[in-house]
Formats: C-alpha cells, sequence, structure tokens
C-alpha cells in the first residue's frame, strides 16, 4: 500500500511523474508477494518525509506496470533505481540499509 511519503508510479505515468520530474526520484520497483520490499517499505516512508520538495519516491508494482519494468530490465525486486532529468543515475538492488538509500538520494540533490 501506498503511504502518504510516496506515491505510485505506473506504465501510464511515469514519464510525466518520474522521467519528466523536476526532483530526482528514487523509484522502487515492488511487488505485493515480495517480503523483502515489505521489509524496506517503513523506510522509504521515513526517507520520502526527509527530502519532500527536494527528491520524490516513486513505487512501481512489477506485476501490474510490466512495461516499465520491462524497460528497466528490472529481475530481482526490490529494486531501486535513482532517476533524475531521466537519466538512471544509481542502482541497488535487494535490501539496503536506510543511510545507503539515504545517500544514494543525497549524492544526486
Amino acid at each position: 500500500t501506498m503511504g502518504e511519503n510516496t506515491f505510485a508510479a505506473t506504465d501510464a505515468n511515469f514519464e510525466q511523474e518520474v522521467l519528466k520530474s523536476a526532483v530526482p526520484v528514487l523509484v522502487d520497483f515492488w511487488a505485493a508477494w515480495c517480503v523483502p520490499c515489505k521489509m524496506i517499505a517503513p523506510t522509504l516512508e521515513e526517507l520520502g518525509a526527509e527530502f519532500a520538495g527536494k527528491a520524490k519516491i516513486a513505487k512501481v508494482n512489477v506485476d501490474e506496470n510490466k512495461a516499465t519494468a520491462g524497460k528497466y530490465g528490472v529481475r530481482g525486486i526490490p529494486t531501486l533505481l535513482l532517476i533524475k532529468g531521466g537519466q538512471i543515475k544509481e542502482q541497488l538492488v535487494g535490501v539496503h540499509s536506510r543511510q545507503e538509500i539515504a545517500l544514494m538520494i543525497t549524492k544526486n540533490l
């Protein structure tokens, strides 16, 4: 489920909300059945609040948005992509610490 500090990015809105975003976007590719995805969800909510106005956090459900997942070659989830100016700047696959994920955002502000 989406919290108040993250938003759902979809095949339909990905270009507008992520690629054309004025601020960097951390994109979390996840699925409802993915246990590690659930583990990092609270961290992403916290970071969404912490970086509000400076960066956005988008969540892409891979089962519902196969075109976007396929375009970025997402195999394992969670996969985190930091997209700035339409370009991938960083990528993390699997469960990472809050510190690592925060650094990924901070480096690209």
